[in-house]
């Protein structure tokens, strides 16, 4: 009997383990489904379009870096099912912030080297620790300050929260996004600062008006287009 009880209670376990990289890979390829003129999708999935289309990257774009995501953490999790636990990813605009902490130089390199076979990476922006014996004690800690940060800048109506991707790793905010100008970023870091427990704040935000983002020239004629 105890046997058994061993026997279900790691069934249990492995199962819980699959359970996020599988539900965050088949939800990535729900939202992006009437990006690709699927029928018959949820009614919430249009609100999710609608709220990509709000986004400074725009729809299109939105719907590019989804399916780099998507594509990325398939290829980690066909590779190793340790990765996708340990490791944290975001894109913006081509651009790939990957963060999170393994146990060997090797699991990073691998991550960084797959996550480069992705159609559409611009960028691989590389802050994964390498840390042996880590006990995990600071992951709550770390999921607070995330939401805290993505409260506060959400409630503050001088911040477009939407823009802007936030993870916390061991106390130090990494952020990736765009900003609509100095002014606004100070503001973001200036709520991460007045948090607990942060430790130090690394930001690859980028400004709206930054030469280096995709179709750059063509919105500064718009811009120019449009002036009086």
């Amino acid at each position: 009997m105890t046997n058994n009880n061993n026997a279900r209670r790691k069934t249990r376990h492995k199962a819980h383990r699959w359970a996020r990289p599988v539900l965050m890979i088949l939800c990535a390829a729900v939202l992006a489904a009437p990006l690709s003129g699927c029928v018959g999708t949820a009614i919430g999935v249009g609100a999710t379009a609608a709220t990509a289309a709000a986004e400074e990257r725009g729809l299109a774009q939105a719907a590019a870096d989804l399916g780099i995501r998507t594509t990325i953490n398939a290829l980690w999790l066909d590779h190793s099912e340790d990765m996708t636990l340990a490791l944290n990813l975001d894109v913006s605009e081509g651009r790939v912030l990957i963060t999170g902490v393994v146990p060997k130089e090797t699991m990073r390199d691998d991550a960084i080297r797959l996550a480069k076979r992705a159609k559409g990476v611009r960028q691989i922006i590389d802050e994964i620790r390498v840390v042996q014996g880590d006990d995990g004690t600071s992951f709550v800690r770390d999921g607070l300050i995330t939401t805290q940060l993505r409260t506060r800048i959400t409630l503050d109506n001088q911040i477009q929260a939407i823009n802007y991707a936030i993870e916390t790793v061991g106390g130090t905010v990494y952020m990736l996004g765009i900003a609509q100008n100095p002014a606004e970023l100070a503001r973001v870091r200036d709520h991460a600062r007045a948090l607990p427990y942060v430790r130090r704040i690394v930001s690859h935000v980028i400004m709206k008006d930054d030469a280096g983002r995709p179709n750059a020239d063509r919105s500064n004629e718009a811009r120019r287009g449009n002036a009086p």
